[in-house]
């Protein structure tokens, strides 16, 4: 398997470990928490000062040895910042780590948020995060759950491309464990995890996985891609981690719909918004493209061109405006029960009493 796996890998490297659900706080009390984060130097980070004031940062540089924070090695993207992270502050730990890209705004954060990384933070419960030890940023399953990577698998997927290489990876990286028929979580590699979870591996494990990293001879890009699948086994012991999407959105973001049949109906009208809108956007294309021929004085070509069916536009257009006005109803409800404790208990089946918190 390599010159370095030969010379590096023993036992005690992947040690057995037995993952247990954390005490939460009592109600009120506060969490330590710092946002740790990789950035290139090209990338924007200003936005994090603005909207998260009031969390300790570290960003590290990825690509950038003369940064004050960076890593070892440019390479496997999050990975070797996250790894470097835990390394070097494994004895000084805040209760809570949440780690995350840079970027504020991508389709990686969750749509219910507006794909806002600052309202993702600002809105954890870091009493899940303490419970639960470990808890992926995002809720939605696609893509990653319920059945996703087959490290068995032979041919290469384009969408999964590290799907093929993972096997071996594994075999590396946790000797003692058969390799699985399938590994399974939500994308992207951002998430909380608690103090006492981290603690949980030894530190000599993460100096290991990190060795790894910077020996493998798979490229940046796929070696940070296999590991986008490993992070639940690291710190669940778990080759498959998908929790109900409505109960992660509920305790861990206070968005809690009455039951995972209501979550699902918003996400039912999300989908006719947004099927609407691009029959609305193919309308809006048509008679552009019809104008800009008239334009152009090409009455031929524009009498020739596909017509959009009059009025098509405007009964769109109702039914997105009538949808969202829906959805947003439904949402602030949402919100609204999951800020309160007794009533995000009642949704998650969790027992509660007076004087508890989230």
């Amino acid at each position: 398997m390599g010159e370095w796996y030969a010379r590096e890998s023993h036992s005690s490297s992947t040690p057995m470990i037995e993952f247990k659900p954390g005490q939460a706080k009592p109600a009120g009390e506060k969490y330590g928490k710092t946002l740790v984060v990789t950035r290139v130097k090209d990338e924007a980070v200003d936005w994090m000062n603005r909207a998260l004031p009031d969390i300790e940062k570290a960003i590290y540089v990825a690509d950038d040895p003369t940064a004050p924070l960076h890593p070892p090695k440019n390479k496997g993207h999050e990975v070797m910042v996250y790894l470097t992270y835990i390394i070097d502050n494994y004895d000084n730990l805040p209760d809570v780590v949440i780690f995350m890209h840079a970027h504020q705004y991508s389709w990686h954060n969750a749509d219910i948020f507006g794909n806002d990384a600052a309202e993702m933070i600002k809105r954890l419960n870091p009493a899940r995060v303490w419970r639960e030890g470990f808890m992926n940023m995002r809720c939605q399953w696609h893509p990653g759950c319920p059945d996703w990577m087959h490290p068995g698998a032979t041919e290469e997927d384009e969408q999964k491309m590290e799907e093929v290489l993972i096997a071996k990876a594994w075999a590396e990286l946790f000797p003692s464990d058969p390799v699985p028929e399938l590994l399974a979580t939500p994308c992207c590699s951002q998430f909380a995890i608690s103090r006492e979870r981290l603690h949980a591996v030894p530190q000599q494990t993460y100096v290991y996985y990190r060795d790894w990293m910077l020996h493998t001879p798979l490229k940046d890009f796929v070696s940070g891609r296999v590991w986008e699948y490993l992070w639940q086994k690291v710190f669940t012991g778990e080759a498959s981690w998908c929790p109900k999407e409505h109960v992660c959105f509920c305790d861990g973001f206070g968005v809690c719909f009455e039951n995972e049949d209501a979550y699902g109906e918003w996400y039912n009208m999300r989908n006719k918004r947004d099927d609407a809108n691009g029959k609305w956007l193919e309308w809006e294309d048509k008679a552009h493209k019809i104008k800009k021929l008239l334009d152009e004085g090409k009455k031929k070509e524009a009498d020739e061109a596909e017509k959009p069916e009059p009025g098509k536009d405007q009964e769109l257009k109702k039914i997105i405006d009538a949808t969202q006005a829906k959805m947003d109803e439904k949402l602030d409800e949402a919100k609204k029960r999951g800020g309160d404790p007794e009533a995000r208990a009642k949704v998650l089946g969790r027992p509660w009493k007076e004087g508890d918190g989230f």
